[in-house]
């Protein structure tokens, strides 16, 4: 049985499903910077949005601008 997911992505173009949740999803990633441990905002299509001190930040900053946060590792 295939899953929703990937029934999704086999009706979509690779252009669509490259953009697909780019309104919706950011993902945050923890990175290291000058030596600092802070978390970066990407869009759905990775594009760099910010970066913030605290992961509960970045959290509260997607969901601020209506857009739900999932964290990659």
């Amino acid at each position: 049985m295939i899953g929703k997911l990937e029934q999704l992505k086999r009706s979509l173009s690779s252009r669509e499903f490259g953009t697909f949740g780019i309104d919706d999803i950011a993902y945050i990633k923890s990175v290291m910077i000058d030596g600092q441990k802070l978390h970066a905002i990407h869009a759905a299509d990775g594009t760099p949005l910010t970066v913030v001190s605290e992961r509960d930040t970045a959290f509260a900053t997607v969901r601020q601008h209506e857009m739900d946060p999932a964290s990659v590792h």
